[in-house]
């Protein structure tokens, strides 16, 4: 996909969102009400609804306040899961999308890459030799998954799981940290 075809979808999907949210706080909140949006994953990371919400703002159509009630990110309960740090002592962690992993490579210098919106499984672009791979999808909810390990090891297993999992729910919302091991 053409990174500029990208941007455009996106743009395209992000204007039906703020004509949607406009419309919903116009049409069914009374004055003095209260509204919320329920944002699924990381708002501060690789989530829009703020940034359309300020959009709505400025369009000036209608009047409202944002209050962001801070949560637990799927990349803190995928730390938590597998019980690990999300980087080496003193070292940085690289946060990316599926698609800049699949389309760039291993970021320079980056020991530990957490991987979000990857709808293609990008960790099979990846040199597995040497990496490890903690991969969870749907965290913090009762269809929780799991898998850990090797990724030479764990890659089938995880686009497998992956699969059904979502051939069963119909979606899929996955985390996943991509670790070098550091002899």
């Amino acid at each position: 996909m053409r990174e500029g075809s990208y941007q455009e979808d996106v743009r395209s999907w992000h204007g039906q969102r703020l004509d949607l949210y406009e419309g919903l706080i116009a049409d069914e909140l009374a004055d003095g009400e209260v509204g919320a949006f329920l944002v699924w994953g990381d708002p501060a990371l690789y989530d829009s609804t703020l940034r359309i919400l300020d959009q709505v703002a400025e369009r000036g159509a209608v009047e409202f306040q944002v209050e962001v009630v801070p949560g637990i990110s799927s990349v803190q309960v995928l730390a938590a899961r597998f019980r690990i740090a999300l980087h080496g002592i003193g070292a940085p962690v690289h946060i990316t999308t599926g698609r800049l992993l699949a389309a760039e490579g291993w970021p320079p210098g980056a020991g530990d890459v957490i991987v979000m919106l990857d709808g293609s499984c990008a960790f099979t672009t990846v040199d597995p030799e040497g990496v490890d791979l903690y991969w969870g999808a749907y965290l913090g909810t009762p269809d929780e998954i799991l898998v850990s390990g090797p990724l030479a090891q764990v890659s089938d297993e995880v686009q497998r799981v992956r699969a059904e999992a979502r051939e069963r729910k119909g979606w899929m919302f996955d985390t996943y940290l991509l670790r070098r091991r550091v002899d």
